[in-house]
């Protein structure tokens, strides 16, 4: 199933002098995870805080970029420069979900003088921390840690950061919102079975 993630390596390619010079600078990959983290926990106190306001919506994509390359660059610095641990795993999984939690709620508040309701945006929120959950799922019965698609990570930042973009530069909130967060959800939802599907045939 295609994904953004198929996209992942070109993006690592990019990134890989930034994170030589961040090794040399003596930064870890544990440092990395949590600032992702902590960028993501204060983006969605600052969406909650200046909900209605248009521009506001632009940290959204901005910030989720930002995660991405961080994700993808303390990925890096634990594979290539020996620095892989068990503590670096648990940070990286369970700062995936606290990030997804704290920058999609922040949506319920966010866009909702802007037309939208706040059960498609919960329902999206739960959706895709089951992906992550399966996704861990698949080292557990041997069959690897899964990012099958349609809906992973990656996919699901560039879906919220064009809907965000949209609603700052002034496009008309309204159903649509309601519409399109509500089919999100249900490709994360699809995601999930393609993962689990995938980590029971080991394929």
């Amino acid at each position: 199933m295609t994904s953004v993630y198929d996209l992942k390596p070109r993006f690592q390619a990019l990134l890989r002098p930034l994170v030589s010079v961040l090794v040399t600078k003596g930064v870890t990959a544990n440092q990395v995870t949590l600032a992702a983290m902590v960028a993501s926990l204060a983006t969605g106190l600052a969406l909650w805080g200046l909900a209605g306001c248009r521009l506001s919506l632009l940290l959204l994509p901005l910030v989720l970029f930002l995660r991405m390359a961080l994700n993808a660059i303390d990925g890096m610095i634990a594979r290539e420069h020996n620095q892989q641990s068990r503590l670096g795993a648990i940070l990286n999984e369970v700062g995936d979900v606290v990030s997804d939690a704290a920058l999609y709620l922040a949506l319920v508040p966010a866009l909702a003088p802007f037309g939208a309701h706040g059960w498609p945006i919960v329902l999206f929120v739960v959706a895709a921390i089951l992906t992550e959950f399966v996704g861990v799922l698949g080292q557990t019965i041997g069959g690897g840690r899964r990012y099958d698609g349609p809906m992973g990570k990656s996919d699901r930042a560039a879906a919220i950061g064009l809907i965000a973009f949209l609603i700052a530069v002034g496009v008309p909130g309204g159903a649509w919102l309601d519409w399109i967060v509500a089919l999100l959800a249900l490709l994360a939802l699809w995601t999930t079975v393609n993962r689990a599907r995938r980590a029971l045939v080991g394929g």
